[in-house]
Order: C-alpha cells, then sequence, then structure tokens
C-alpha cells in the first residue's frame, strides 16, 4: 500500500506564512535546505496538490529557472481539482475530481505505487487529516516565532490526531526536520 505523507513548512509557533520577512523560506534558505530538496525530489514519488497550489506552482516553474523545476517536471503530480479542466500546462499532471474520501484510498492501494508527498495546499491538507488519509507528517521547522504577525496557522484547523515521532533531522545550524508517523484520532 502507498504511503501519503504531509510535508509542511512551519514556523515555531506554528504558521506557514505571513510575519516580518517576505523572503522564500523567510530568508533561512541555504545549502542545507536546498540539498534536502533536491535529496527529495531525487526519490520517486508522487507530488498531490489542490488547485491553488498548482496553479501557483506551475506558473513558477513555467517562468523560473531553479535547478529543481525539471525534476519537478518528470514527477507524476495529481491534482484534486472541481475547476481546473484539461489540457494543463505542467507535463505529467492528472486532475482528479472525485472526493478525496474515495480518490485517496484508491490512489493509495493501487499495486507498486511510488509514495504520494503534498506540496502546498493547506486545505487539500485538512481534508486529508479529516478524512483519516496521512500516514506520516513531517515538518520542517524554522526558527521564528511569528506570534501575533504570523498568518495560515497550519494546525489550528486539523482534527486531533496521535502522532509517533520517527526521526528527525538537523538540516543546518537553523532547521530541523520533525517526522512522525500519524496514528488514530484523539
Amino acid at each position: 500500500m502507498r504511503e501519503l505523507q504531509v510535508d509542511m513548512f512551519s514556523t515555531v509557533d506554528g504558521f506557514g506564512s505571513g510575519g516580518p520577512r517576505s523572503a522564500p523560506y523567510w530568508g533561512y534558505g541555504g545549502p542545507g535546505l536546498y540539498e534536502w530538496m533536491h535529496a527529495q525530489l531525487a526519490e520517486d514519488h508522487v507530488m498531490v496538490m489542490g488547485a491553488t497550489s498548482y496553479r501557483l506552482m506551475s506558473d513558477i516553474v513555467a517562468t523560473g529557472d531553479d535547478p529543481t523545476f525539471p525534476r519537478m517536471a518528470e514527477l507524476p503530480k495529481i491534482v484534486f481539482s472541481k475547476t481546473l479542466t484539461p489540457p494543463l500546462t505542467w507535463a505529467n499532471t492528472t486532475i482528479v475530481d472525485s472526493p478525496i474520501e474515495t480518490a485517496v484510498p484508491a490512489l493509495k492501494a493501487e499495486p507498486d505505487g511510488a509514495p504520494m508527498r503534498t506540496i502546498g495546499s493547506p486545505s487539500l491538507v485538512r481534508s486529508l487529516f479529516k478524512h483519516h488519509l496521512v500516514d506520516r507528517l513531517r515538518v520542517m521547522v524554522f526558527p521564528m516565532v511569528h506570534g501575533i504577525k504570523g498568518e495560515g496557522p497550519l494546525f489550528s484547523e486539523l482534527p486531533a490526531v496521535e502522532l509517533t515521532l520517527v526521526g528527525t533531522t538537523v538540516i543546518d545550524e537553523n532547521l530541523v526536520l520533525l517526522d512522525y508517523r500519524v496514528g488514530d484520532s484523539l
């Protein structure tokens, strides 16, 4: 059975956007983070996202020159959307317009399928957690507290779930990756 993994970039206090720094990765992008990102892209997997993340990412990839973009184009992508229609501009993308509570279990049951990993898509992530479809949660913690300036709280709308820590990775002098197996709902 394929695994569905949710990856989140988070401040210490659980925000995914906003705050006092507007730079990409809140100004903490560097060799350690980029090496980690390249290693993740090198692994076979299926990128899973919603329509908003697809629109944003496909535009960035089409106009940018990041060295990860060709690999992102090669990877299979699944977009959950009722608004997008083919043909899509980003190569290797499949639109799924059926409900995630039926589509994701069918995708996970496909034999010999590569693991699935989310990219962005906070509303999709909330739905995946709501329907108990997430197997792993990985949180890249950035050394910032956004407090009252925080936007995009990552965890406030998720259901309560048990997490078991299965690994930690120090990426560089600033970043830590927490890797959890998702258990039962509380």
